[in-house]
């Protein structure tokens, strides 16, 4: 039984991008109930957009079955658990000058669009707890992935004294919880991972406690072998770039370079993304240019919805919800 959201949704959104977005709803629905598994994956802002509102229910009920995503969102959902209150709305952000945005700065800000991310409470309150995991795995010779260590310090009960949300509205939490599969290219590309490497520079810790990208791609190829039996597993990707590129990759990886023939494409495939198909970039990129490359297949479910993740992926996951 849908609820008053998806009703709105099945009454109202027939027509356009509406459709697509409805098509693509339904398809993933269809998906998982073949007994497929889903990848989302997930570039942009999404955590700083405070996605983790509905796509922590997915993981909780296990409509998502692994996770790519940015270094950026890895943190900010946390960054958004524990310093929500400080956070700063700037509605009017088109209208800042550079000296507008110096002023932001010098008292702590760091903006994305019309959110500002708060440096001290956000970042600092972090850092501390990061740290202490980053030396305690040195001391006992260990190694993990990023997210791992974001993981170990979320269970730890550490930062529960700085919550300012609903813990239940974290998709980190609720992925960390579950133990959710995730992969995080380019990790380094981070405020959390700049943090890493200046302790790196300073001799204090070795670049070799944090796993790498390439570590990552072998246990994804592991993870897809897996996983890719019967239905297969989807691709829900949310924006372009890293997040999705990277994860996309393992099936032409393993088909062309390992020459694994038994690989099995993708097996649905949707988009969200406003980028522009003749800039030739891998966000503008149609599905069917992943033909070309080895990761789709002709028969593969493919969607594009041309439009705001951050208006139509809370949508698509109510929908899946039944909200």
């Amino acid at each position: 039984m849908k609820g008053p959201v998806s009703q709105f949704m099945a009454h109202h959104y027939r027509h356009f991008n509406a459709a697509a977005m409805m098509d693509a709803a339904k398809g993933y629905e269809t998906h998982l109930t073949e007994g497929g598994k889903m990848m989302v994956t997930l570039a942009g802002a999404m955590s700083t957009a405070e996605l983790g509102l509905s796509l922590a229910e997915m993981i909780r009920q296990g409509k998502v079955d692994i996770i790519s995503c940015t270094g950026a969102n890895l943190e900010e959902d946390i960054m958004n658990l524990v310093a929500h209150s400080h956070y700063k709305r700037v509605p009017h952000y088109r209208d800042l000058s550079p000296k507008d945005e110096w002023e932001l700065l010098e008292k702590g800000f760091n903006r994305v669009t019309d959110t500002c991310i708060p440096e001290e409470e956000a970042f600092r309150r972090l850092q501390k707890h990061m740290e202490a995991l980053w030396k305690k795995a040195a001391a006992e010779g260990k190694r993990y992935f990023p997210h791992e260590y974001m993981y170990q310090m979320l269970l730890s009960g550490v930062l529960e004294e700085h919550y300012e949300i609903d813990p239940k509205n974290s998709w980190m939490l609720a992925a960390a919880q579950r133990n959710l599969p995730m992969v995080v290219p380019g990790w380094e590309d981070s405020t959390m991972g700049n943090i890493f490497a200046s302790y790196c520079i300073k001799g204090i810790l070795e670049p070799s406690l944090v796993k790498s990208g390439i570590e990552y791609m072998t246990w994804l190829a592991d993870w897809y072998r897996n996983n890719s039996s019967g239905k297969g597993v989807g691709f829900f990707q949310i924006g372009g770039g890293i997040a999705g590129d990277f994860p996309i990759c393992v099936v032409p990886m393993m088909y062309q370079d390992l020459e694994w023939t038994d690989v099995p494409f993708w097996s649905y495939f949707c988009q969200i993304s406003d980028s522009t198909t003749s800039y030739g970039s891998y966000s503008g990129a149609v599905p069917n240019e992943k033909i070309t490359w080895g990761k789709l297949d002709i028969h593969t479910p493919k969607f594009i919805v041309e439009s705001d993740a951050t208006i139509v992926a809370p949508l698509i996951f109510a929908w899946l919800l039944g909200w």
